[in-house]
């Protein structure tokens, strides 16, 4: 613990005296270190959720209850907040007006800095294809490039191993910093936006506020053959039809889970209404061709 304590720390680079930071530990692994760290480096620390009891674990708390950390900033006036979950390998934050920083905004802010710095190789990120389109518009302001895997984070992993690029992660706040560790690890996670806080000198809403995150609607389809619905011609003419109608303004995404006989229809768009509608509209398909459970 304590080792891993002490690399922690030597990751980062300055001070985060007069930092006032808020951490919800999910009353998971992250309850016997987080506080430490950030102890260690200066900042004036407040903590919730770090009691661990064997069964509160992700209760409530933590990176999947984000309005508790959102709740506890506003109240006390914090500079920034983290959030992990359970065996915080996730991290999720909240900026100095209460709001989320999901693991796209985290993508955004840690890539333009690194950027900046000259330590993002290739310049590109490494998303899955969930990431938001908003991210997209805002990397290819700033002169990054991105890739897109299959969703999940051994995706991503493979992928910044094959190409060599070192800064890949999930909407979830799963995110890979390859420099420094192999995996997602929520506490880095939160050290690495520090550091480009600090660096900017500009609070973390302001470094989050170049993404224009576009509203997203996701629905499952309970279908009998998952394989049999995305292959149905009309469902592809559906799809195809949609994305020519979003244009560069929207997307639609129909994928089939991969522990379910479910197929998930999400759309990105200017607004919920546009997102609704084209949701909508392929779902129907699926239940017109007769394909659903």
């Amino acid at each position: 613990r304590n080792r891993y304590i002490g690399y922690l720390i030597s990751l980062a680079t300055r001070s985060f005296k007069n930092y006032r930071i808020g951490l919800d530990c999910s009353n998971g692994s992250s309850s016997a270190i987080a506080k430490s760290v950030f102890d260690a480096l200066g900042a004036k620390t407040y903590v919730i959720n770090n009691e661990p009891n064997g069964t509160n674990i992700n209760t409530n708390c933590g990176s999947t209850h984000i309005g508790v950390l959102q709740q506890y900033v506003k109240e006390k006036g914090l500079d920034v907040g983290f959030a992990y979950d359970g065996d915080a390998d996730r991290c999720i934050a909240v900026d100095e007006n209460g709001n989320v920083i999901d693991g796209d905004l985290i993508l955004y802010v840690c890539g333009k800095y690194l950027k900046e710095q000259g330590k993002l190789k290739n310049d590109t990120i490494v998303t899955t294809v969930m990431s938001n389109l908003g991210l997209y518009k805002a990397c290819d302001k700033a002169g990054i490039h991105y890739e897109k895997t299959a969703v999940g984070d051994k995706y991503v992993y493979e992928n910044m191993t094959q190409n060599g690029h070192c800064l890949g992660g999930e909407q979830s706040g799963h995110i890979i910093f390859s420099k420094h560790a192999t995996t997602g690890d929520g506490i880095l996670t939160s050290l690495m936006v520090m550091e480009a806080i600090l660096e900017k000198k500009q609070s973390l809403g302001t470094l989050a506020d170049e993404v224009k995150i576009f509203p997203q609607l996701l629905k499952n389809v309970r279908v009998k053959d998952k394989r049999t619905a995305l292959d149905n011609e009309a469902v592809q003419k559906a799809i195809e039809q949609t994305a020519e109608e979003l244009g560069s303004d929207g997307r639609i995404l129909v994928r089939e889970s991969g522990t379910e006989p479910v197929i998930r229809v999400m759309v990105e768009a200017a607004s919920d209404e546009i997102c609704e509608k084209y949701v909508d509209g392929v779902v129907k398909i699926f239940e017109q061709e007769g394909l659903c459970e």
